[in-house]
């Protein structure tokens, strides 16, 4: 009879542990458009099965010295460590909630002897040895533990997309800074070309000033020309170091220089890339899945506040022996329970739970932000990418220009049909122009980062 009533009491025990108090996760609805907004207003979508968020960064940026770059930032850089340290520091925290859920169980041992020396005579005087072990329980009947566990795991869950954000964000840096020192070399490149055309033009025009053919403003003229470009240089070369240490940073290393590949002009990237549809990048992005695991972990956190109302029973047992030696020890067994319920807090259980639902719907808010700023980032990328695009194709026509511009400017002069002020314009022309095409240039490789960027590509 004893043992059935243990049983039922053990059953119902097992079966109220099982609760768990407060609502239950639904994902906000948040209703996506059925395609992105591109240039001028054109909606952009493709194959869901075919995004260039699905690709390898690998497969995106073709450059082995920009691969090698990225594989080493990602192995080195201190961000992406730090975010797996924060990984590391959220499991055990995990662990440190859960076991709250399980009996805490301590021993204890205590004995001690005395000497006493009388006469000469040594004796040795043998007190009570006692062993004992304390335990202590409060079933989780509420679910008072197991939400607050399951409120950290999602906290887990929050950091583990927060390091694949790192990831993404690093991918981004280095390949945008890469084709930043790109560009600046190709500049440099332009600079020195540009130098040593007008250094040339320049003994000419000295060499005419000299036999009586042109007058010393020409000469003026052409030293200006060739101290603008002298001039251009270093500042150059210290944006192409500077740059280099900041991509050294990026790599985990000490401020160095960083490999160049050919200061030649950077490709323009593919064109019509797939972008798959706007609802993919609730999956793909991953600081919407951080916000969204932040808040799943503000939902559990209202099961929390909700069994505090409830009453909790704690158990607690003692159990110990004692005797004069351990052959002979003598045990006995005690057992209590108490239980608890909040009658009177001044309001602070209500206002607990009432913060917990605002706190939710302060991250459904903040939920719908991310995935509105995701749908921005993606439109403006889109933008970017066809804009930029247009710009550079304008801007080699304008270089084109400029160049046949300065030769027959030159021309001109030489044959005297022309002051030197106009080759001096044609010429300061085409090298703004030139400075201005390797910028279009980068703006457009950037594009590509960013829009695989927006899509959520760049993390796996």
């Amino acid at each position: 009879m004893h043992r059935t009533h243990f049983v039922a009491a053990l059953a119902l025990t097992l079966a109220l542990t099982g609760c768990k108090v407060g609502p239950k996760y639904a994902r906000p609805q948040v209703p996506a458009p059925p395609a992105f907004r591109g240039a001028d207003n054109a909606d952009v979508s493709s194959d869901p099965k075919a995004s260039i968020a699905d690709q390898q960064w690998t497969t995106i940026f073709h450059e082995p010295e920009l691969q090698d770059l990225i594989h080493t930032a990602l192995q080195n850089n201190y961000d992406v460590r730090i975010a797996a340290e924060h990984i590391l520091e959220q499991q055990q925290q995990v662990r440190i909630t859960r076991s709250q859920e399980f009996p805490q169980v301590s021993a204890s041992l205590s004995g001690a002897g005395t000497n006493l020396s009388s006469g000469g005579t040594t004796v040795l005087l043998s007190p009570p040895v006692e062993f004992g072990l304390q335990a202590s329980w409060t079933p989780d009947f509420w679910g008072l533990y197991r939400r607050q566990t399951e409120a950290q795991r999602d906290q887990l869950l929050a950091q583990q997309w927060a390091q694949r954000a790192v990831r993404v964000t690093l991918v981004q840096q280095v390949a945008t800074t890469y084709f930043q020192l790109r560009a600046l070399d190709a500049q440099l490149a332009v600079a020195q070309n540009t130098l040593k055309t007008r250094q040339d033009s320049l003994d000419l025009t000295r060499k005419l000033e000299t036999g009586g053919a042109a007058p010393l403003s020409d000469v003026r003229q052409a030293e200006q020309l060739l101290y603008t470009a002298t001039s251009e240089i270093p500042q150059l070369q210290q944006q192409i170091q500077q740059t280099e240490n900041q991509l050294r940073l990026l790599l985990g290393e000490t401020p160095g220089t960083v490999t160049h590949a050919d200061p030649s002009g950077l490709a323009p990237p593919p064109t019509d890339l797939p972008t798959g549809i706007p609802s993919q990048l609730l999956e793909r992005r991953p600081d919407i899945q951080q916000v969204e695991a932040q808040l799943m972990a503000a939902n559990a956190n209202i099961g929390v506040a909700r069994a505090q109302f409830f009453p909790q029973l704690s158990l607690t047992g003692e159990g110990g022996a004692a005797g004069a030696s351990f052959a002979n020890l003598l045990g006995v067994v005690l057992g209590t329970g108490s239980i608890t319920q909040p009658l009177f807090t001044g309001g602070k259980l209500r206002g607990q739970l009432e913060l917990s639902k605002a706190q939710k719907e302060e991250m459904v808010l903040d939920y719908r932000k991310t995935i509105l700023g995701a749908l921005r980032d993606v439109s403006n990328a889109l933008i970017a990418a066809e804009k930029t695009r247009d710009t550079r194709i304008e801007q080699e026509k304008l270089v084109a220009s400029a160049q046949d511009a300065t030769r027959l400017a030159r021309i001109r002069y030489q044959g005297g049909a022309a002051s030197y002020l106009e080759v001096l314009t044609n010429d300061s022309n085409l090298f703004t122009a030139q400075l201005s095409l390797i910028t279009a240039q980068q703006n457009e490789a950037v594009s590509l980062v960013q829009l695989y960027t927006a899509l959520g590509g760049g993390w796996q």
